[in-house]
């Protein structure tokens, strides 16, 4: 799959592009044959131009996945006429002094697309609160959440501090984040958790247990807990009575679904190697 970085227009590339579509597609049916749900493919156009994502419409896919919050509120534009097009935000807008009005309105920019169905990489009460205050009264359903969760450690990369125990989340960052979307931003929706693993384990995911999705589940395990124990926070999050876990990508996607993923964001795997700005 994605053995073409070329991103013009030709019959070759298309064909190239909805053939890597395809067999993604099986993959991931095939490696959810024993889930009780069925989980959700983000394909992630990260950088690629507006007519590959329209070519994968095309070709049965709704949920597409951006990193740059201008990326999603310009190809949401372009593409508005796609009935049922779903977009998910998985990047992070870092804060950068002096930067803090224009992130807001960029923040503001991206609330207001009709057509986003997700953000999935919310690290912060901050950020809920300015996300909830920017979602359009006309909306109809609110903006689902999932909170990104540092699984592997690794400095560079985003995400609150993943949890172990009831007594270890209780005054943690990320069960309070969750407690106050639940409790004081309407328009948001808290669906479910994220995580970026590690490229180590997901090397070693054909091999054993991918410790970075493992992490994530007992997290997961910890907060339904806890949420569940609570009645005023009861029923007013996750779906049908469970966070969704978002976890996978090209590499480590097959793996992710059977340790039980709900969402699987795949880029190069469809689109291929990514053009660097």
């Amino acid at each position: 799959m994605a053995s073409t970085t070329s991103d013009k227009v030709t019959p070759e590339r298309r064909s190239e592009l909805l053939q890597n579509l395809a067999e993604t597609q099986s993959l991931v049916a095939e490696a959810s044959k024993s889930l009780a749900h069925v989980p959700t493919l983000v394909a992630v156009s990260k950088t690629k131009p507006a007519w590959m994502t329209s070519a994968c419409y095309e070709g049965g896919q709704r949920d597409f996945g951006e990193n740059s919050d201008v990326d999603l509120v310009n190809k949401a534009k372009r593409l508005a006429g796609l009935e049922g097009l779903r977009w998910h935000f998985i990047g992070v807008m870092k804060k950068t002094e002096g930067d803090d009005l224009r992130r807001q309105a960029r923040m503001r920019d991206l609330a207001a697309v009709s057509s986003l169905h997700a953000i999935q990489s919310l690290t912060s009460i901050e950020d809920a609160d300015i996300y909830n205050n920017a979602v359009p009264a006309n909306r109809t359903t609110p903006l689902n959440v999932l909170l990104q969760v540092n699984t592997s450690g690794e400095a560079q990369k985003s995400g609150l501090q993943y949890v172990v125990s009831g007594s270890e989340a209780a005054d943690s960052p990320l069960f309070k984040l969750a407690c106050h979307i639940i409790e004081n931003c309407p328009k948001l929706h808290f669906q479910g958790l994220m995580t970026i693993g590690s490229q180590q384990e997901s090397l070693a995911s054909s091999e054993r247990p991918n410790q970075d999705f493992e992490a994530l589940k007992q997290t997961r395990d910890v907060l339904e807990e806890m949420l569940r124990a609570n009645p005023v926070l009861s029923a007013r999050w996750g779906e049908k009575g469970q966070l969704l876990l978002s976890m996978g990508m090209t590499a480590d996607f097959e793996a992710a679904l059977r340790a039980g993923s709900h969402i699987v964001r795949v880029g190069t795997g469809i689109f291929g190697a990514r053009r660097m700005k």
